[in-house]
């Protein structure tokens, strides 16, 4: 517990050098792309922490001054599987972002989805006898949190306080200064397999960068495709990707749950090319300009051409219609929902006070989708693109870059974690509590 402390420690200090330097670069390794954006801020005077504990603690102004992508290589279900063809990505995509940036880089944040994420609630209580409540108490009120044996094997990712109460007053977003005689807090915590981020932290040294954080995609992509009332009254990110679909839930603008299902539109792909018969190019191409997962009668009648090069010419001139194409989509599309479902459910989803689903990330843009995904999750269901972000090329404010955007924001405004707080190294109980986030329904 105390190394993993201490190296998410480090990587907070070294991105506070990148920013006094004045440039940082975003990393997004997912299965099917790899984006890097290098980001300037604007003058180091306006980047004194601004007090206060929550998502706009330390608040900047930035602009994107490069971007680039490539095709991902080595990575499968958002975990890293062949070293050095991830390194050779990783390398690509950093050097073509520089160059369009005119300026070298040293500091990467980078984000990753899969490597199995578990959310737990903890909470923590500690007595004040009636004086001010100080940046010490907010250290010792986390410290305190129960935390659950969550194995050898895993690392901790993320560890937010979401919620403060003082005596009887709940829904605190900082307690300091305030009185009282007994502090509370509920924390949100994410532990990730420790393998899939030691990988990832050394290919990213391999490259000759500095890791200077890390985050959960799901969790920045929730950043930047919520609106600020999803964020603040509960909604779901899902975010369809490549080889994972990562789902989380906010409330009172703090993430307080995720997941992921290993399974995403690489997964369409595949099933596609092995319906058709066709090479994986060709069944992306496909499923990009005529896919869908609903068929009308028209469908019947649409021909899609399909061209491959077996040399046997009777094989390579066939042509299917555009219906076929739906019924082959459809399953693994209601599959990979289902499985959102019951994630959402194991979450407790259904006691938020406000229950809407938010669909981003580059699967996102079947069309048809928001509605058999409301049939299916049985909720409001919209398509979210990320936010507006200075200086972002065109092609990069696709919803395909939610999560490479909500890694801007991640890296401007952070969010405070148990480890930005001078914690009471003494004590780390370990305690098993129940994998849910119950306590919505006491504290909200």
């Amino acid at each position: 517990m105390m190394e993993l402390y201490e190296a998410q420690r480090a990587m907070r200090n070294m991105r506070k050098v990148a920013m006094q330097r004045g440039v940082v670069a975003i990393l997004d390794v997912g299965s099917s792309k790899i984006a890097c954006l290098v980001l300037r801020f604007d003058g180091t005077e306006r980047l004194v922490e601004v007090e206060g504990i929550g998502s706009m603690a330390g608040q900047s102004g930035f602009r994107v001054i490069g971007a680039a992508t490539t095709r991902s290589r080595g990575v499968r279900f958002g975990e890293i599987s062949a070293m050095q063809e991830t390194e050779r990505a990783i390398r690509t995509v950093v050097q073509a972002a520089q160059k369009m940036a005119k300026i070298r880089v040293d500091h990467v944040i980078a984000c990753f989805s899969g490597a199995e994420p578990r959310s737990y609630g903890l909470t923590g209580r500690i007595g004040i006898e009636g004086r001010e409540v100080h940046e010490q108490d907010v250290a010792r009120v986390l410290a305190s949190c129960d935390v659950p044996d969550y194995g050898e094997d895993r690392d901790v990712l993320h560890a937010q306080p979401v919620n403060f109460a003082l005596d009887h007053r709940t829904g605190l977003s900082d307690p300091r200064g305030q009185m009282g005689q007994e502090l509370a807090t509920d924390m949100h915590m994410l532990t990730v397999d420790a393998i899939a981020v030691q990988n990832l932290a050394y290919c990213v040294k391999r490259c000759d960068l500095e890791l200077a954080g890390i985050a959960s995609s799901s969790y920045v992509s929730g950043l930047s495709a919520l609106v600020e009332d999803e964020q603040e009254l509960g909604a779901a990110c899902v975010d369809l990707g490549g080889g994972t679909t990562g789902v989380s839930i906010f409330m009172k603008k703090h993430m307080i749950y995720a997941d992921a299902v290993r399974m995403g539109g690489d997964h369409v792909t595949s099933d596609i090319s092995m319906g058709l018969q066709v090479p994986t190019a060709i069944a992306e191409r496909i499923k990009t300009f005529y896919g869908g997962v609903y068929a009308t009668g028209m469908d019947d009648r649409e021909m899609i051409e399909l061209e491959s090069d077996t040399g046997d010419w009777e094989h390579d001139r066939r042509r299917v219609s555009r219906a076929e194409l739906i019924g082959i989509m459809r399953p693994r599309v209601e599959e990979i929902l289902e499985e959102v479902r019951s994630l959402l459910d194991a979450a407790g989803f259904e006691y938020l006070p406000s229950q809407k689903i938010v669909l981003t990330g580059g699967g996102s843009q079947i069309p048809g989708l928001d509605g058999l995904a409301s049939k299916i999750l049985g909720q409001q269901v919209r398509l979210g693109r990320p936010l507006r972000v200075h200086g972002l090329p065109q092609a990069a404010t696709g919803p395909g870059f939610a999560s490479a955007v909500g890694m801007c924001l991640f890296a401007t405004h952070p969010q405070d974690e148990w480890w930005d707080f001078e914690l009471p190294v003494e004590r780390y109980p370990v305690r098993s509590i129940k994998r849910a986030v119950r306590w919505f329904k006491e504290n909200w």
